[in-house]
């Protein structure tokens, strides 16, 4: 995750702190898309500045560029040939118009077309930190610096945590990576948070990280041990995480038929709800092992499946006497990990919909701190496509989370797999490269202010680099994240 070298044009613009002319402007001429000859060598992505007859000095950025010439088929076969060919050329800016700050601060448009002939020039810094509003905030969270400049991208973490996050990026493009990066800021500022980690990514938040301290984004080795515990339902393949286990005696026999991955048809939940009642009448507080005993007494035959699959659960230790308490999990400005590595599926559902649950309805009592769920794979717990036991209470928080203190991180590699009404309450996009085309269908309905431009620069983006939405911004910008302080660990494991 280096950070990006400038070229030779980039450090010859700094070094002139901007202003070389780019081009200048032609043909028709709107108020938020114009077009220019490009005189001097520029790149896509590009900030520049252009002088309107009322707005003053309005900053735009550079979305594509063409080369157009005069080569036509049969000058192309001459040149085949070897034959000399005169070959005129230009090149062609198209410029996106973001805009300026008026007297109140505000972000505007021109409210009518610039001048056609009017000059465009490379921007200057104080210009693009100005109207893109980054300022060196340190109650925001570092994440990166806006590509090709040395200008800090800090997020408002008020607005993430209210307003939800989404982490978005195939395979491989660094999505664990740079939400490790959003969940050191997160711990740096005293957020509390509760993090579902169904692989054991994210334990190595506690440890410090290899960083070259020569870097350029001002970063430098640290772990955050002294605010992380680990939970996890199978300690035993998580070595250093404490038991996270419930009570029984609150479980809906619909929950137990999933995790046991039996039938739900009513003859099942009815000998389970006969039995559960009944010993709760005798008995009042009773165990998953005084289930599989009163079950062993009745005779009929078809329970003994339902017996051998209880005996499993039990065998889990996800049921104890007490259980943990939530107040154990949820401790203001901490962060617990839940580690599901070598949870099955089934008892994965459970343990998110169960916590899920209880920090939506904690938060609405106001028992527990304002904190942010940060959810991995979360295509898994919130699927588009059929329900399973914790697609409810994730569409809850994600449009009633906000009223209550309780911020949503969603984290996928499958956008397109995501509730729909999910990932669209996420108003803080970080996407790293995409390039399945229903994925990058389910980004574009849902992240304001990326234009087709920039959907074709997300399949293009290196890895390192992300487009950001929200968290405070202006609009969509592609940042060079910077290193984690921390271990990775979600990095991919050599065969060879």
């Amino acid at each position: 995750m280096d950070g990006m070298c400038l070229t030779e044009h980039q450090e010859r613009k700094d070094d002139s702190n901007g202003g070389g002319l780019v081009g200048i402007t032609f043909g028709d001429v709107g108020t938020t898309m114009l077009q220019c000859n490009i005189c001097t060598p520029a790149d896509k992505g590009e900030y520049v500045m252009i002088e309107h007859s009322t707005a003053g000095t309005v900053l735009g950025r550079v979305d594509s560029i063409e080369r157009r010439t005069n080569v036509s088929i049969e000058k192309a076969m001459e040149l085949s040939e070897g034959k000399d060919v005169e070959i005129e050329e230009s090149m062609i800016g198209h410029i996106h118009i973001i805009g300026y700050r008026d007297q109140r601060g505000l972000l505007k448009l021109p409210s009518n077309p610039f001048r056609a002939g009017e000059k465009i020039y490379f921007a200057q810094e104080k210009l693009i930190r100005d109207v893109l509003g980054l300022k060196n905030d340190d109650t925001g969270a570092y994440i990166g610096k806006l590509s090709g400049h040395d200008i800090p991208v800090n997020l408002n973490i008020n607005s993430i945590a209210q307003k939800h996050l989404s982490v978005l990026a195939k395979t491989g493009s660094g999505k664990s990576y740079t939400t490790g990066v959003v969940i050191e800021e997160m711990m740096k500022h005293g957020v509390t948070m509760v993090i579902l980690d169904p692989h054991g990514e994210y334990a190595s938040l506690a440890k410090p990280g290899k960083v070259d301290e020569s870097n350029d984004f001002g970063v430098y080795p640290r772990g955050y041990g002294e605010v992380i515990t680990e939970f996890s339902p199978n300690p035993e393949i998580n070595p250093g995480s404490r038991r996270l286990s419930f009570t029984f005696k609150n479980m809906r026999p619909t929950d137990l038929l999933s995790m046991m991955k039996m039938s739900k048809r009513k003859s099942n939940v009815s000998t389970l709800e006969s039995a559960m009642s009944r010993l709760e009448a005798v008995k009042g507080f009773f165990d998953i092992k005084d289930l599989i005993i009163l079950l062993k007494k009745n005779e009929e035959d078809d329970v003994s499946s339902m017996i051998r699959n209880l005996e499993d659960l039990d065998r889990k230790g996800l049921f104890t006497d007490k259980g943990t308490r939530m107040d154990e999990i949820v401790r203001k400005g901490k962060t617990a990990i839940i580690t599901l590595k070598g949870t099955p599926p089934d008892v994965q559902g459970f343990v998110v919909n169960r916590l899920a649950t209880a920090l939506f309805e904690l938060r609405k009592r106001n028992k527990i701190p304002p904190m942010i769920l940060f959810a991995e794979e979360a295509h898994n717990f919130c699927p588009q496509q059929g329900k399973i036991e914790s697609s409810e209470i994730f569409q809850t928080i994600a449009s009633e989370g906000r009223k209550f203190g309780l911020g949503l991180g969603i984290i996928t590699q499958r956008a397109a797999k995501v509730d729909k009404n999910v990932l669209s309450q996420c108003n803080t996009q970080i996407i790293l490269k995409v390039t399945n085309p229903n994925d990058l269908r389910a980004i574009e309905s849902s992240v304001e202010g990326i234009t087709k431009d920039m959907t074709e620069e997300i399949q293009r983006l290196p890895i390192g680099e992300a487009i950001i939405s929200g968290g405070g911004l202006s609009e969509p910008l592609i940042v060079d994240i910077r290193p984690r302080e921390s271990q990775d660990g979600g990095a991919s494991i050599k065969v060879v």
